[in-house]
């Protein structure tokens, strides 16, 4: 979810369309006056793959003071909200301010200390954003979320050649696992190991480690179980 603006956010919108994805661009302005104009290709390849919104009326110009009240929407709709980059009253700090104000999770990617572009993030970073350098910390946060909302819908999870989905939705059966996900997926069994005993064996720190088991459970071939202990699931539930 983002607002289809220069640079991170047709960047983000383009990345989600590249793998098959679901995107959602909410707009500053009406629905038949695209901003920017470039993006017009882009906003008819999101309406396909997911949705445009706005809440404002047909024609509306992409005004300074609509984007705000834009800003609230794209927290709104999401389960959490990251900041790439951000000057110090950048407008990616209101839309972080809003999640705040609904309970969304709030992340920043930190940049080096004498860049403009990142005093924003540095700032939410202070006040205890969540510091990301990589998806994982994100997925991580999110864990708990992610695994209700999944787990409803897919008794696995597949990732193969950049699409997501279901076994049956993909047409394989066999779920297709990372390098690090198959290395602590092998040191796994039937029998309960405490999440010390998998850092101890697979050299990888311990967030690391629970990042990808969450990442495993996901996918419905790892059980926690009480007192951070993790059983390798049967592939037939």
């Amino acid at each position: 979810v983002s607002g289809m603006a220069r640079g991170i956010d047709t960047a983000s919108h383009n990345g989600a369309l590249k793998v098959k994805g679901r995107t959602i661009a909410v707009l500053g302005s009406g629905l038949d006056v695209i901003y920017p104009a470039e993006n017009r290709s882009l906003a008819e390849q999101i309406a396909n793959s997911g949705a445009v919104i706005s809440e404002f009326p047909m024609g509306t110009r992409p005004l300074r003071k609509n984007f705000p009240r834009r800003n609230r929407i794209i927290s709104g709709l999401s389960l959490g909200v990251v900041v790439v980059e951000a000057a110090r009253k950048s407008g990616s700090l209101i839309t972080a301010s809003f999640a705040l104000d609904q309970g969304r999770e709030v992340f920043a990617v930190p940049g080096k200390i004498d860049s403009y572009a990142s005093r924003g993030t540095h700032s939410l970073i202070k006040q205890g954003a969540k510091l990301v350098e990589g998806s994982e910390d994100i997925i991580e946060e999110l864990s708990p979320i992610l695994k209700e909302c999944i787990k409803d819908d897919f008794r696995g999870i597949v990732v193969r050649d950049g699409l997501f989905g279901s076994p049956e939705k993909l047409g394989i059966e066999e779920v297709v696992l990372k390098p690090q996900e198959e290395k602590i997926y092998s040191v796994l069994s039937s029998k309960a190991r405490h999440i010390d005993e998998i850092v101890r064996d697979v050299h990888l720190s311990a967030s690391q480690i629970s990042s990808i088991l969450t990442k495993l459970e996901i996918k419905n071939l790892v059980k926690e179980l009480p007192g951070k202990m993790f059983v390798k699931k049967r592939r037939d539930g």
